[in-house]
């Protein structure tokens, strides 16, 4: 288990009266991040725990002298997003520079999307991190930072570490806040684990569902979700025949059900039949932590036929993917 220092985020560099002022990067450079989906809470561990999964948004960023910022994207979500500097991936690798004391004279930015987007599998934390990563590769080599400092940075976009963590270290990522300091430790993950994932059709927004949760929980409830969280992290990586008690949550599903009626009813009916199934993020896919290929068949035979049961409109995907044991990659464009 490989932790991160725990360093302060460094200022920006404010040279005079503002980002204007700062110098640029090189302009004509050209590099391609990859970064996971992931999917946080995994059952009990509510907002500290989330799993690197293989399914990846990819992002290349080319620095130009237009003095503008284009987005080009494709894929899942596409149509809906801007095109411009507040493009999400935009926004994280301009205030990224900053972070670095530079700027940029031009960016263009192509991105290529196949995390779906609102459906608690990270594509925000996916774009955060490719934004905070590329402006990194992008910076001259003695002013980039580090790799507390980069999970510090893109926890703070995000504005929580849950998701952000896996996407960087990958594998299974434990996360803490302490003062105004995020941390993420990383765990390997057992090889016969096998993430199955029902995406429904409508989206969900990350806002509303934890808006539904109360102020405060029983001792009773803290408690119980403690023990199942320090079992999750057993289970996952040491002994996945302990996956179905390890994923029993106690603190936030059962308040966010009422957000995504059809997620929840799906979810129950596959763990009233003893598969490790949770809310992926704030939902509304599921996530099944089966054990072997013959696990892995069974849970998507099981949401089968159980979304013909479940009354929602549109249809479901079920993807069977793999754990992303590396995290995000960044690399230089060849071609």
């Amino acid at each position: 288990m490989a932790g991160l220092p725990a360093v302060p985020v460094p200022a920006s560099v404010e040279a005079g009266g503002g980002v204007a002022d700062l110098p640029s990067v090189e302009s004509g450079q050209d590099v391609v991040v990859r970064v996971p989906a992931t999917s946080a809470n995994l059952g009990p561990g509510f907002d500290t725990l989330g799993l690197a999964l293989a399914l990846h948004d990819t992002v290349r960023v080319r620095t130009t002298t237009s003095g503008t910022t284009t987005v080009r994207a494709t894929g899942e979500g596409a149509a809906g997003l801007p095109t411009d500097e507040t493009h999400l991936v935009a926004r994280s690798l301009i205030s990224t520079l900053s972070r670095g004391g530079f700027r940029a004279s031009g960016l263009e930015l192509d991105t290529t999307n196949v995390i779906p987007h609102g459906r608690g599998l990270g594509s925000s934390a996916a774009a955060i991190v490719a934004g905070v990563l590329a402006a990194n590769a992008l910076l001259p080599v003695d002013r980039r930072l580090d790799a507390a400092h980069l999970l510090q940075w893109a926890a703070s976009i995000e504005g929580h570490p849950d998701n952000v963590a896996p996407a960087l270290l990958g594998a299974l990522a434990i996360s803490w806040e302490s003062g105004y300091s995020f941390h993420s430790t990383r765990v390997e993950v057992h090889p016969d684990i096998i993430p199955v994932v029902a995406i429904p059709e409508l989206a969900l927004s990350t806002d509303s569902a934890r808006a539904l949760l109360p102020p405060s929980v029983s001792h009773r409830s803290a408690a119980a979700n403690a023990g199942r969280a320090a079992l999750l992290v057993h289970a996952l990586g040491a002994d996945p025949s302990l996956l179905f008690p390890a994923t029993q949550d106690s603190l936030h599903q059962d308040f966010r059900a009422q957000a995504m009626l059809p997620s929840a009813t799906l979810m129950r009916g596959l763990r009233s039949e003893g598969f490790a199934s949770t809310i992926s993020g704030a939902g509304p896919s599921i996530m099944t932590l089966a054990v072997g290929e013959a696990g892995a068949a069974a849970a998507e035979e099981a949401v089968r036929q159980l979304v013909g049961q479940v009354d929602t409109p549109g249809s479901w995907r079920i993807l069977r993917l793999a754990i992303e044991h590396v995290g995000a990659k960044v690399g230089v464009h060849q071609g």
